[in-house]
């Protein structure tokens, strides 16, 4: 069993929520303010400020944590036991960067490239929090996060909607389309968000198209 306590949301799609340790929030933080390397061409946010990091190497510990803990969270979602929990030995990661989001700035519906996304807290001001429990509209409200799925009458679950809480993480699959809401607030609101690759999956591509028994 995995050694993370973590949430798995009631709906479609596998999508983890969990909470990251202090330590790591830190580290997370102070590497994302002191990297310089613009990430913004590659990305669909309207945001203050995109970076990717300098050295992502540090947190290999972390992710092979987490995605163990996904890979748990699966097959428990799925009932199916055969999904191999390979943790950091089953993903590669493919790039990681920080979002500094301001007044005014949002994000608008996407999705990532790669097998697993996630999403990391850092920062979440109180000006904020207090702004969204003002709101009074029926949305996520400012500075908060809308994922969505599918069709189906009101009695479907095709949403997930929250206003995140520092330390947060969500983790879902990379294709899960996702929002984030702009806010008046003069603070800064910072989140982690990265992709992986299946290497699993990238090895049995390869070998099929070399002919090889898979």
């Amino acid at each position: 069993m995995s050694a993370i306590n973590y949430e798995v949301l009631r709906w479609g799609p596998c999508l983890v929520k969990t909470k990251i340790t202090e330590e790591w929030r830190q580290l997370f933080l102070s590497e994302a303010r002191a990297s310089k390397k613009d990430f913004e061409s590659r990305l669909a946010g309207m945001l203050k400020r995109q970076v990717e990091f300098r050295d992502s190497s540090l947190f290999d510990k972390f992710f092979s944590d987490m995605f163990k803990m996904y890979d748990h969270a699966l097959q428990d979602w799925t009932g199916d036991r055969n999904i191999i929990a390979g943790g950091g030995e089953m993903y590669n990661l493919e790039s990681l960067w920080a979002n500094f989001q301001g007044p005014g700035d949002f994000n608008p519906p996407h999705s990532h490239g790669g097998a697993l996304s996630w999403v990391i807290y850092l920062q979440i001001p109180d000006e904020l929090i207090t702004e969204n429990k003002q709101y009074k509209g029926t949305s996520a409200g400012p500075g908060g996060i809308t994922f969505t799925y599918g069709d189906g009458p009101r009695e479907v679950i095709t949403y997930q909607t929250y206003l995140p809480q520092t330390g947060d993480m969500y983790i879902f699959p990379a294709w899960l389309q996702h929002w984030v809401y702009p806010f008046k607030s003069d603070v800064e609101r910072i989140s982690v968000s990265g992709n992986v690759t299946n290497s699993v999956r990238i090895k049995a591509m390869y070998d099929k198209v070399n002919n090889k028994n898979v």
